[in-house]
């Protein structure tokens, strides 16, 4: 499934733009009605997923959120839990690791083109010295990795992010010896991603400080994400692979970021095409999901479909064909992963008619 070469090429589906006289969303959100292809079925996903909580196939949801045409037109909210509470980004925050990226390949501090600098591979000798910036994007690196949630013997993610590599993960990542030929083999990796994470943070002279008010100043402080809440590691590197805090309604800004090209209130904010690099089909995983660069891609969608994905259910759907962006936030372990998805898919087709 990794090899691109047979794929059927899709058109990206334009991204829109703000609908003349619809206002950016500041402290509020600016409000409408839902409008649905079905809205019976609509109402009944949504009392799907928040009846008899935990729920036999969904588990436990805290927060369905809708955006359509940049408004907010469906909200609602599980056990203890309401629009200020902030929940877990999971690896939703790898989609914001790309736009921290992004705004640094704005500034000219960092060619996505290049050879990727980084200290522990840095002799040419090294066969990982030929690991560029757009390998790691793409989860392409041919590093050793594996993303296992659950046995703590096999999983290096769980080493890194809870076991003995913790203090300083993107260099225990970027140690790692090569599995495969670089950019050969599509294997998912949260290592990866606090790799790309540090490359910010050296791009920007290193230490936590620096890199929190890049977050702060390019993304959280202009779309109003006033709950963020990234975290780092005691290297002072932002655990980019795993770790946001926010509420519902303020992943849907940075959905609605991605939804408008990096726009935002009039200001570029992304390089152009940087969001089409996210959506742009490069991978599929081994259950035949596709990916971009850091940003999950449903490759036969005739809307278009993107979303940042996180463990334990938690989504960021980007629909370009339908001007929508829907969050979902919860607890959902991963023997629930399958019905959830198919909860997702069944309320875009009601949302829009079509998946």
């Amino acid at each position: 499934m990794n090899a691109p070469g047979d794929w059927p090429q899709y058109e990206l589906v334009p991204l829109p733009a703000q609908p003349d006289g619809v206002p950016w969303p500041t402290e509020q959100w600016p409000t409408g009605e839902l409008v649905a292809h079905d809205q019976g079925a609509v109402e009944a996903l949504v009392a799907q997923a928040f009846a008899d909580q935990p729920h036999d196939d969904l588990a436990l949801t805290l927060a369905v959120v809708v955006i359509q045409g940049g408004r907010l037109v469906l909200e609602r909210y599980g056990p203890d839990t309401d629009a200020d509470t902030p929940l877990v980004s999971w690896s939703m925050a790898k989609s914001i690791t790309q736009a921290a990226l992004g705004a640094l390949v704005l500034d000219g501090a960092i060619d996505p083109h290049e050879r990727a600098p980084v200290p522990e591979w840095a002799e040419p000798t090294d066969p990982r010295s030929s690991i560029g910036t757009a390998d790691l994007l793409a989860m392409r690196s041919g590093l050793h990795w594996v993303e296992d949630y659950v046995d703590p013997d096999a999983s290096t993610c769980l080493r890194m992010l809870f076991g003995d590599e913790r203090a300083d993960m993107a260099h225990y990542a970027a140690s790692l010896p090569l599995e495969s030929p670089v950019g050969s083999e599509f294997v998912y990796s949260s290592g990866t991603t606090n790799i790309l994470s540090r490359l910010c943070g050296d791009a920007l002279g290193g230490g936590e400080a620096a890199m929190a008010r890049h977050l702060a100043e390019r993304i959280f402080g202009p779309l109003g994400m006033t709950s963020a809440d990234p975290r780092f590691d005691d290297a002072g590197t932002f655990v980019g692979s795993s770790y946001v805090w926010a509420t519902a309604r303020d992943f849907a800004r940075f959905g609605l970021w991605y939804l408008r090209d990096g726009m935002w209130d009039g200001r570029r904010l992304l390089p152009e095409g940087w969001a089409d690099r996210a959506r742009r089909l490069l991978s599929f995983d081994d259950e035949g999901t596709g990916y971009g660069e850091q940003w999950w891609v449903k490759a036969d969608s005739e809307l278009g479909v993107f979303w940042a994905n996180g463990y334990e259910g938690q989504s960021i759907t980007v629909v370009p064909g339908a001007d929508t962006v829907i969050v979902r936030l919860g607890k959902t372990p991963a023997e629930c992963a399958p019905a959830l998805q198919q909860w997702r898919w069944d309320l875009l087709e009601a949302l829009t008619g079509t998946g």
